[in-house]
């Protein structure tokens, strides 16, 4: 192995801060991209059902109206 105890593997010879912050920024980042297309097809699909009642003549309720 390269580093011989869990703290020189985390502390990486003084880069560690650097290097696991990019990792977390990273995996931040992503879980943002896949979280987005999910939230936005949830919103798409609350107007298309609010204008589908209009549209019926249906009550409007506050959830499909955002």
């Amino acid at each position: 192995m390269y580093f011989e105890t869990l703290e020189a593997a985390i502390a990486m010879d003084g880069h560690g801060g650097f290097v696991w912050s990019a990792y977390g920024i990273c995996l931040l980042v992503l879980f943002f991209i896949l979280l987005a297309p999910r939230r936005r097809q949830k919103k798409i699909l609350l107007r298309l059902a609010g204008e589908q009642k209009r549209q019926q003549g249906g009550p409007i309720t506050l959830e499909e109206g955002k």
